[in-house]
């Protein structure tokens, strides 16, 4: 038991968890920034914990979804190696997840929409990865949903529910994700080509995804400038705040950086340890939208999150598992 429970963890990759767990803040954030009397620290606090441990839980369908092309680029993962019994640890999932939908009825049943519509994403992303860029659209809106469930479960639904500020969160979140699983496909491409997942990188080559991978580090900040252009984002609320800009800042650099890492090292084992940039990137996203609505929580986020996505990933070594 002691042994299928670590190598349960194990596989839960709790690095990426900050992934899910921070976009689920955003939504927490802005629903504690509109109705601060609605909320209670218990309510938050178990809506949070349900968002970290969410990206573990449902890394498991991954893994036994994608067993073929992970017998080729990780080949020294638990599920792969039989450490991990498939089966087993699928029940253990669907538990899980069970628990989750029971723990959001009494949270807010609206939320369990925003759960279900995670979860059945997730299934459809392995698939869709042999339908190039559209994977990592999938992938961004699966994310989003995490951001629409921290909404959601934090409290009472508010009226009205859908606005232009809450629509061009859901879409940044997605656009930000949706770029970070793009560079996850360099260091699975020999094993995606074989499996028949056809990626962008596997359809257009190492090389074409190089430089699209430069371009995309400027995405997420054409977005932003978008809408705040188009007055979806209060321009005149967020270009004030010190702590906004700040992590707009260490956001850019991050995604910069993380470009430059996999244009330089598309390959081997490089291209598996420059994740931890791409990850901090994408969470970094994250906390500048939280910075809209609460520069302190933000600043203690984006330092919190630097340190712990290190420490974590540095329980994983071996680029092959």
């Amino acid at each position: 038991m002691i042994k299928f429970i670590t190598a349960y963890i194990k596989s839960m990759r709790l690095y990426y968890a900050f992934v899910t767990g921070i976009a689920g803040w955003v939504g927490v954030s802005f629903y504690q920034f509109l109705q601060p009397e609605q909320t209670t620290a218990l309510r938050s606090v178990a809506v949070l914990a349900l968002l970290f441990l969410s990206w573990g839980v449902n890394q498991i369908i991954n893994d036994y979804l994608g067993l073929k092309e992970d017998r080729i680029n990780a080949p020294n993962r638990p599920m792969v190696t039989g450490e991990l019994n498939a089966k087993a640890a699928l029940a253990l999932t669907f538990v899980l997840l069970a628990v989750m939908i029971i723990v959001t009825y009494f949270l807010n049943p609206w939320a369990i929409i925003a759960a279900i519509a995670g979860i059945l994403l997730n299934v459809l992303y392995e698939y869709s990865k042999a339908w190039g860029l559209a994977a990592n659209i999938i992938f961004g809106v699966m994310i989003s949903m995490c951001t629409a469930y921290g909404f959601l479960a934090a409290g009472p639904l508010p009226e009205p529910l859908f606005t232009t500020n809450r629509i061009s969160v859901l879409a940044l979140v997605a656009i930000i994700n949706g770029l970070m699983t793009y560079y996850t496909y360099f260091k699975d491409h020999h094993g995606d080509k074989l499996a028949g997942k056809e990626t962008f990188i596997v359809r257009y080559g190492i090389n074409v995804g190089r430089y699209v991978g430069v371009a995309g580090a400027f995405i997420s900040a054409i977005s932003l400038l978008f809408f705040i252009a188009i007055d979806w984002l209060p321009f005149q609320t967020i270009i004030y705040k010190e702590t906004f800009i700040f992590c707009c800042i260490i956001t850019f650099f991050l995604q910069c950086r993380t470009a430059q890492l996999f244009f330089s090292y598309p390959e081997g084992d490089r291209a598996y340890f420059s994740l931890v940039t791409n990850i901090r990137a994408c969470v970094a996203g994250q906390i500048t939208l939280i910075a809209i609505f609460n520069q302190t929580l933000a600043l203690y986020l984006m330092i919190t999150s630097y340190i712990l996505i290190g420490f974590f990933f540095d329980q994983y070594k071996d680029a092959k598992s």
